[in-house]
């Protein structure tokens, strides 16, 4: 009885969090001059209407207010979803080459125009998410073209897996970095999570034999080099032939993989795999509790060379720590992991939502003082990693 007033307090609590932090998108966040959304906007709910628009950010927002409409069926969120959508075909593709600019000015002119695969990866699943919503066709159609342009222009024929970025013109490019902070090295295991992630929603209303064959592949690059054997972790930058280029590890990643794989394997019904990853998924989410904290907060990262422990608590290590950990749970049946899931839950309603001004702060620093300087929205900070946390756990306890 304890555990199903557990979830029932739980699944009530996340109902009203998601409809708290879809009301502060749609409230503050809307770019009512220049169309789409913001690219900016700080701890004070000050907008800086200057900042540049980014292609994830648009994405995520798309995928996150399709995806709750198909829940409350609100209409607020639907218009949330359609102004994303419209305003990535009206600005963001490139009509010139194909694909989608990573980023525009806040007056809609292209800023960046190079192709970030897993910028195209978040389209595509923000695209196949408005066609659940919806039915736009269009939304699909856009969806299964940037499927063929990863396949194209990013696939490895020689050791598979995907190459990072290449230019406006589907040219090699130098600089391959998804952001200041990653290694610049042909291959990540972020991108190829949040390709399979897109994949996987992709194939939900397109399931096309290649692309299913894809994500078969995609699960075993990750059981055979993204994932570290000895330790559970996953390895995060790769050389083209997938040597290991980094010791660093990621808690947040580790445990967000620990049920995105699972999905994606009971998604495309492969047994093999199913039982593979239901294994990986607890191992994952074993590894990931030497970055836990005892007040429910998951460390950001650690560097296993040197031994060094980055001990901010970021928002969406959190956010899919409560997913993550609730998936160990379903699948091995130990209390223990429904209890990881109360704390990390916990540990968000203390110290990273945002009770005055609305949404999560970015994080806190291992002194327990808030990230002041970090964004409330931006370039990376959106509604999609707390949103969908609210989601999925919502769909799982009901």
């Amino acid at each position: 009885m304890g555990t199903y007033l557990d979830l029932q307090l739980l699944k009530q609590d996340l109902n009203t969090e998601l409809i708290s932090i879809l009301d502060y998108w749609s409230k503050h966040s809307a770019d009512l001059e220049n169309g789409g959304f913001y690219g900016q906007i700080n701890n004070l709910n000050q907008v800086n209407k200057e900042a540049p628009k980014g292609l994830i950010l648009h994405a995520r927002i798309l995928w996150s207010f399709a995806a709750a409409y198909r829940l409350n069926a609100r209409l607020s969120d639907l218009e949330m979803a359609d102004r994303a959508f419209n305003f990535l075909i009206n600005h963001f593709l490139d009509k010139q080459n194909g694909g989608m600019f990573w980023s525009i000015r806040a007056d809609q002119e292209p800023l960046d125009s190079k192709k970030q695969a897993y910028a195209l990866a978040f389209v595509i699943y923000g695209c196949s998410e408005y066609f659940l919503a919806t039915g736009n066709e269009q939304s699909k159609l856009m969806a299964i073209d940037l499927f063929k342009k990863l396949e194209e222009y990013f696939w490895d024929p020689v050791d598979g897996g995907y190459i990072e970025a290449k230019t406006a013109k589907w040219d090699q490019l130098q600089d391959l970095r998804l952001s200041d902070k990653d290694a610049n090295e042909p291959k990540t295991m972020n991108t190829h999570l949040h390709i399979l992630e897109a994949y996987t929603n992709l194939f939900r209303i397109w399931p096309d034999i290649r692309l299913r064959s894809k994500i078969i592949q995609l699960l075993w690059i990750f059981s055979e080099k993204i994932l570290a054997k000895e330790t559970g972790h996953l390895q995060l930058f790769f050389s083209m032939d997938w040597s290991v280029q980094s010791g660093i590890i990621s808690f947040g990643h580790d445990i967000e993989a620990a049920w995105l794989l699972l999905e994606a394997a009971e998604v495309v019904k492969d047994d093999v795999l199913i039982n593979l990853f239901r294994q990986n998924s607890v191992r994952m989410a074993e590894a990931t509790l030497s970055g836990l904290d005892t007040d429910g907060g998951l460390w950001y990262e650690s560097d296993l060379s040197s031994g060094h422990m980055i001990r901010e608590k970021h928002w969406w290590p959190q956010a899919e720590a409560m997913v993550g950990f609730f998936t160990a749970w379903q699948v091995s049946g130990e209390l223990k992991w429904l209890e990881f899931t109360l704390s990390s839950w916990k540990f968000i309603k203390n110290k990273i939502i945002d009770k005055e001004r609305g949404e999560w702060f970015w994080g806190i620093d291992h002194t327990g003082k808030i990230l002041d300087k970090e964004d409330k929205a931006g370039f990376w900070k959106c509604p999609y990693h707390n949103g969908r946390a609210c989601l999925e756990l919502i769909h799982r306890i009901q």
